[in-house]
């Protein structure tokens, strides 16, 4: 189990972690997710004794990274797939971390055949593509078969196959009662992974709890209506304080501030026919965006993309 209690890491002037506590538990995916500058490698690195924290702690099975005897047993981490002696194999590489802890040659063997990289195991790290490297970050987080797994953007550079392997390894592996902490900004692939989410922004938990209820605790109000008649409902539901319509298509609306029920309503008593009306459900991403609109440290000009046409009750914008 991974504890983060009131964690602090400032540099200078700049507090890059503000006060994190969270707790990774065992059985289950949990994801670290937030903008670029969230603190998330920092805080990483912190767990696994490469950064010391200004104050608070971050302990692996109660605890320091430091403390443990033979750390590749108790934790595998991949923060930086590029940490490599360019010159050395794969296989060379793997044989020299386990040197450091007394593992076995048939357990090299044995990683390099579950991420894949058997029949490249000569060929030296250095000319590795992106997607072979992080197999073999995988592979030397794996070696010492860790209960705590600390993963950095580990499916980065990996092709589709690869992606879905990743996935199904890491289940696998939380499902044998191991702790996962697996941070990514694929909003889509988290969602398939993680169990659990913990999201953060400019150094300080923003969410921590179940996928479903970081979803659900930002599911938006709004109502996608199709009729042929959109301009008269549209005209006929601006007459209601606090409606906002959005235009989507010629024959769709989009409806916020005004339930479904009301929306149904107010179109018989128009003579509007309808055909469709759903709640607009919300997804990962959808939850994240909105979780971390106002912690976003560096953020893109507006795109080109057209605007949709909204109008609100009251008056047009």
């Amino acid at each position: 189990m991974i504890e983060v209690r009131d964690l602090t890491k400032r540099y200078g002037s700049a507090t890059v972690v503000d006060g994190m506590s969270f707790t990774v538990r065992p059985g289950v995916v949990t994801g670290f997710l937030g903008p670029n500058g969230a603190g998330k490698s920092t805080t990483m690195r912190m767990l696994v004794g490469l950064d010391r924290p200004t104050a608070g702690t971050a302990t692996v099975g109660g605890r320091r990274y430091v403390e443990h005897r033979a750390p590749l047993g108790e934790v595998g981490a991949l923060l930086d797939a590029k940490a490599v002696h360019g010159g050395r194999s794969a296989r060379d590489h793997l044989l020299a971390l386990a040197a450091t802890h007394g593992i076995g040659r048939r357990r090299v063997e044995d990683v390099l055949e579950l991420t894949g990289l058997r029949s490249v195991a000569r060929r030296r790290a250095g000319t590795f593509s992106l997607g072979m490297g992080q197999r073999l970050g995988l592979a030397a987080a794996l070696l010492g078969d860790p209960p705590v797994l600390v993963l950095d953007e580990p499916v980065n550079g990996l092709d589709p196959d690869g992606v879905l392997w990743i996935r199904h390894l890491l289940r696998a592996l939380a499902a044998e009662g191991r702790t996962v902490l697996l941070s990514s900004h694929l909003m889509t692939e988290m969602a398939l992974t993680a169990d659990h989410l913990v999201v953060v922004g400019r150094g300080r938990v923003l969410a921590d709890a179940p996928v479903q209820d970081v979803v659900a605790s930002t599911q938006p109000t709004a109502v996608r209506v199709r009729t042929p008649d959109a301009a008269l409902l549209e005209a006929l539901l601006l007459r209601r304080p606090g409606t906002r319509v959005t235009s989507l298509a010629a024959d769709l609306l989009e409806v916020d501030g005004c339930p479904a029920p009301e929306i149904a309503a107010a179109a018989a008593a128009g003579g509007v026919v309808l055909h469709g009306l759903a709640p607009v459900e919300s997804s990962l991403e959808d939850a994240y965006l909105r979780l971390t609109a106002d912690e976003v440290e560096y953020r893109s000009a507006a795109g080109t993309a057209p605007a949709r046409s909204r109008r609100t009750a009251g008056g047009h914008r």
